[in-house]
């Protein structure tokens, strides 16, 4: 605790080859909290051949170089290790978060039996259409309230408490976020949304193609963790496996063979009604959540959600690597 009983707060922010954005994320919490030592903040650099280390050194945060390349939540686990605060704020590099948030953060976590606090990430304002659209599907947080999960991109944590869980199950790619919150739960704790922590996410898929690929990647381990809490995570966790076999089905009823025709035709209908449903579902669920989704904005939920669900249901056949790693490939192909 500092002098004045307000807890001490260790930033954790994992980065790589994201100079640009981290010093976005930076300057967002050098405002939160100031020049002075109070609070600290961690920048845990998995092998970055640009300037995010000298970037990170600029705004007086320290810099653990981990040239081995692990998986994030290996990085975030091996910052939390080194760490002395009493509570780890998690902001991922490409994150922004408002001036108050601190104190939102600090004020929310003294609620009674409170395990860890955050919010839904906001799209950027001046994002392309499929980020705003990307963003209306996502949601955004309304009030202060219980939730069953946080994602890890902007979260604060007791540090007794995420020790007392182990921290992020370090063998997953994508997900942990997720199966953290369900440890937390399993542990007696509260996961509680607060709308005043704020956090705009730079990162959200500029092009369809690009959320194809970036939902590809995410959804690779989304039946894996699904399974092992899945009464709280079965519709994220069935829906893209029910997408799977409409798609299967579709698929093989076009394919029929002559004689069979006519019932191939109406499986694959019957499928393709399936899967319409599912996506408009969720279309009317963005609509009722936020005034904005109407006109024009329908039909772009409606194809970042066709996308979003293709991208998902191809991660249970073939799933893709992490943008990174997409990078490193481009680069050395070029």
């Amino acid at each position: 605790m500092t002098s004045n009983g307000v807890p001490r707060i260790s930033f954790i922010v994992p980065v790589r080859n994201d100079a640009r954005r981290l010093e976005m994320c930076l300057r967002s919490i050098r405002r939160n909290i100031g020049t002075t030592a109070t609070h600290e903040i961690i920048v845990v650099d998995n092998g970055s051949t640009d300037q995010s280390a000298e970037v990170a050194r600029s705004f007086g945060a320290r810099v653990l170089s981990m040239p081995d390349r692990v998986p994030v939540a290996e990085l975030r686990n091996r910052a939390a290790r080194q760490a002395t605060g009493d509570a780890l704020a998690f902001v991922d590099a490409d994150n922004e978060i408002v001036s108050g948030w601190v104190i939102a953060a600090v004020e929310t976590l003294r609620t009674p039996a409170a395990g860890a606090v955050g919010a839904l990430c906001l799209a950027p304002i001046d994002g392309t259409w499929v980020q705003r659209a990307y963003g209306y599907m996502r949601g955004r947080a309304q009030g202060q309230h219980e939730t069953e999960w946080l994602g890890s991109g902007n979260l604060v944590v007791w540090r007794q408490t995420f020790e007392s869980v182990h921290g992020f199950d370090a063998s997953l790619q994508a997900c942990e976020d997720v199966d953290f919150s369900r440890k937390l739960r399993a542990a007696g704790k509260k996961l509680i949304s607060d709308s005043r922590l704020k956090s705009i996410h730079h990162g959200d898929p500029e092009t369809l193609a690009a959320l194809f690929a970036s939902e590809r990647w995410r959804g690779r381990d989304n039946l894996r963790v699904g399974l092992r809490a899945p009464m709280t995570s079965l519709p994220s966790t069935i829906l893209p496996v029910i997408d799977v076999a409409m798609i299967a089905a579709v698929a093989l009823g076009l394919l029929a063979t002559p004689l069979a025709a006519s019932y191939g035709l109406v499986a694959a209908l019957a499928a393709l009604m399936v899967i319409s449903g599912g996506v408009w579902l969720r279309v009317f669920r963005a609509m009722v959540r936020d005034r904005a989704v109407r006109g024009l904005a329908i039909a772009q939920v409606l194809a970042v959600t066709c996308v979003y669900d293709l991208a998902r249901a191809a991660a249970l056949i073939s799933p893709a690597p992490h943008r990174s790693a997409r990078t490193d490939l481009a680069s050395a192909a070029s």
